[in-house]
């Protein structure tokens, strides 16, 4: 018998300038991005009432660790010392800051991408 997983997606936003380094390209200039942020959470077992998360836990979540790099220069943050702020070290970080405040034992953080224009985007996922 198959068993169903269940998946649940949140969209949010931050605006923030960075600089790719040793990029060769117009990106190593200082430029800013209004990225959208999707963020999926999957999980084989329901709360009580019926979800696998409460919307607003995860939207809270969200908003608490898009704070830390809403409206900055992303290459002064400690994270991106040693790694380009790209697209994909970013939903790298953002993955790795709110799997510890969303994974339990029925759900856990499944992706997130981090779009920086409305026709690219990046992905970070464990295998």
């Amino acid at each position: 018998m198959k068993k169903g997983i269940y998946e649940v997606k949140i969209i949010s936003d931050f605006a923030a300038a960075h600089q790719l380094r040793n990029f060769r390209g117009k990106c190593e200039n200082l430029h800013g991005h209004n990225w959208k942020v999707e963020v999926v959470l999957r999980g084989t077992e329901l709360e009580g009432c019926g979800v696998l998360v409460d919307f607003g836990e995860v939207k809270q979540a969200t908003r608490e660790i898009l704070s830390e790099v809403d409206h900055l220069y992303l290459n002064d943050l400690p994270f991106f010392k040693d790694r380009n702020p790209s697209s994909e070290n970013i939903a790298r970080y953002l993955f790795e800051r709110l799997s510890e405040k969303l994974d339990n034992e029925n759900r856990w953080l499944y992706r997130v991408s981090a779009w920086e224009s409305a026709d690219a985007s990046a992905t970070f996922m464990y295998e």
